[in-house]
């Protein structure tokens, strides 16, 4: 038999509207004592929301649907999820992604979620880019999770990137190095804001200049992990020349793996010859190289988090850029 709202307000002896505010999150008044009575009716009763009928009320399903800009292919999709999916799921709400790749434009995948009826819409990405939304989709996506709207429409929710490579930079420079060389994310807007806060942070302490060396991971004018790496032919000329770094800084953890390789085959001890250091805390890589590497964790699950809270609050303002901080996690690597 199928319990029904009426079935719950009459063993209750309140009404159908403040069952549905108790069960749904409607506008009813109620005490939390009367709100945890009918839940706990409604459980006995064995009832369950009918989510169609809901939907048809409402003019939407209680949903977050993402628009996956190539985030399945990434480690840190998980991070951005759990926290948008936790957060979501106090709401009593749940999340579901379709995915964007090169054969299917921004325009479809939308329309595609458009089609779950969800109650908001967010747009995530693999790493730190500026996305231009179609001009007509500027107001159904109501967050960008990891990304930039081009056009400053659409709230933004990206990692500091220039806070954090300051931070680690000046990490570095406090621990005693004092010529650090920077292997770099070329052709990334990461890459860019990281290189700005490390020449900062340099500047600051008054080792620009000979100090201060920035060179790129690969060869190729973007960094992809498939492109020819210039990692070992780097390091090796930097620890050959007349001025050793006595720190590299690495522009992610897949940089600072290649970085260890190449200090062990010129007999380099880490941090005593170099210190190395990152971004990202991949954790089947920075915790398992040796020494453990020192880096800056990337704040995904809080941007999964927030970008929850925007979007079930409406505390969105167009065209906001918000960045969140990473956090340092400290090992043997200095």
């Amino acid at each position: 038999m199928t319990i029904s709202l009426s079935d719950i307000a009459e063993r209750a002896g309140v009404s159908v509207k403040t069952v549905s505010g108790a069960l749904h999150g409607g506008s009813a008044r109620m005490s939390d004592e009367t709100r945890q009575r009918i839940k706990e009716i409604a459980e006995e009763l064995g009832y369950v929301t009918n989510l169609a009928a809901r939907s048809m009320r409402q003019g939407w399903m209680p949903l977050i649907g993402v628009v996956a800009d190539e985030l399945i292919t990434s480690p840190f999709a998980t991070e951005i999820i759990r926290g948008l999916d936790g957060a979501a799921r106090a709401s009593d709400m749940a999340v579901f992604a379709m995915t964007l790749s090169g054969r299917r434009d921004v325009a479809s995948v939308v329309e595609e979620v458009r089609r779950f009826r969800p109650r908001a819409i967010a747009y995530a990405a693999m790493y730190h880019k500026t996305v231009s939304l179609p001009e007509e989709f500027a107001g159904t996506v109501g967050v960008m999770i990891n990304c930039r709207e081009a056009n400053e429409r659409v709230t933004s929710l990206v990692p500091d990137e220039i806070g954090a490579a300051h931070e680690i930079t000046s990490y570095l420079i406090d621990a005693g190095r004092r010529s650090i060389a920077f292997i770099n994310l070329p052709g990334l807007l990461a890459g860019e804001l990281r290189a700005a806060g490390f020449r900062q942070a340099m500047s600051e302490a008054g080792l620009n200049g000979s100090g201060e060396r920035v060179l790129p991971a690969v060869r190729r004018a973007i960094y992809s992990d498939r492109a020819p790496s210039l990692v070992l032919s780097h390091v090796t000329e930097l620890m050959s020349g007349p001025s050793r770094p006595d720190a590299i800084l690495c522009g992610n953890d897949r940089v600072a793996m290649e970085v260890y390789g190449a200090l062990r085959r010129i007999g380099a001890q880490i941090p005593d010859d170099v210190a190395v250091a990152s971004f990202d805390n991949q954790l089947d890589i920075a915790s398992r190289l040796d020494p453990p590497l020192t880096t800056m964790a990337l704040p995904h699950r809080a941007m999964g988090r927030m970008a929850a809270d925007i979007l079930l609050s409406s505390d969105a303002v167009p065209g906001e850029v918000r960045k969140l901080p990473f956090q340092l996690v400290e090992r043997s690597s200095v």
